[in-house]
């Protein structure tokens, strides 16, 4: 079990007096983390032109929230081919992160705005949008549980937020292994009962318990990793199911991969 605990204590200085000072304290888990093995099933076409924020498939539909400033967008296309069903672009001012489904609709973050937009999930039409919880600092992977939004902001933390209220701080969880923390949890996923986390830089995903923030699992994807990142932001960022097989892709990838466990 993890334990991310906040402590008041008391300092006493040189003047005599005591201040208190907050000093958060992490208990790691017990058990490692398991190596998952898994083997390539199947290889698909992407557009090298979009900067992966969020990822998600729905029957042979993926939706893609797009990043950067001024070319921020989110888009919707059939799984082998590049061809747009729709799109809907952002500001200027705005660098779209993660998005997830929520029934009809589509909920998508933002990164420093502070503020997400909801879409229908057809159309991709603009409905909503919403404010960050406080503590909640920026806006990076965003996942539905069939229940809560779970959302990161390039912390250790994942944020469990009320979709019908997205303003609403449901709790919040520290994500860790038997030796470390895990920070800068971007891209998210929910799939039986457990979350998968891209991390920001690294070419692995983590399988996340999402009653404890313990990271029970890792996917090590350096070999993809390697045959497609070739600068300082063509990482690995992109995680969804087809089925019980994950697909993943990337910054400014050609590829898309499934995958299957072993």
């Amino acid at each position: 079990m993890i334990v991310s605990a906040l402590l008041l204590i008391s300092c006493h200085h040189k003047n005599d007096k005591d201040l208190p000072q907050d000093v958060t304290v992490n208990v790691f888990t017990k058990n490692q983390e398991k190596n998952i093995p898994y083997q390539i099933i199947a290889e698909y076409p992407h557009d090298p032109e979009n900067f992966v924020q969020g990822f998600q498939i729905e029957g042979n539909i993926i939706y893609e929230s797009d990043g950067q400033n001024g070319s921020s967008k989110i888009v919707k296309y059939t799984l082998g081919t590049t061809t747009l069903l729709a799109s809907t672009p952002q500001s200027d001012e705005d660098f779209s992160e993660g998005c997830t489904i929520v029934g009809s609709k589509i909920y998508q973050l933002t990164w420093k705005s502070r503020k997400g937009y909801i879409y229908d999930k057809n159309s991709l039409k603009l409905l909503s949008e919403f404010a960050y919880p406080k503590g909640m600092a920026e806006g990076w992977g965003l996942t539905y549980d069939g229940k809560n939004l779970i959302a990161s902001d390039g912390s250790k933390m994942l944020y469990f937020l009320n979709p019908n209220n997205p303003s609403r701080l449901i709790k919040s969880i520290a994500v860790a292994g038997s030796n470390q923390t895990y920070k800068k949890l971007n891209e998210l996923e929910y799939h039986n009962g457990f979350i998968y986390a891209n991390v920001w830089e690294k070419p692995f995903v983590l399988k996340i318990n999402p009653d404890n923030g313990e990271v029970v699992g890792i996917f090590d994807f350096t070999y993809f990793a390697k045959k497609n990142t070739k600068g300082a932001n063509d990482v690995l960022n992109g995680i969804a199911f087809k089925g019980d097989n994950m697909l993943i892709t990337g910054k400014n990838w050609k590829k898309i991969y499934e995958i299957a466990f072993k």
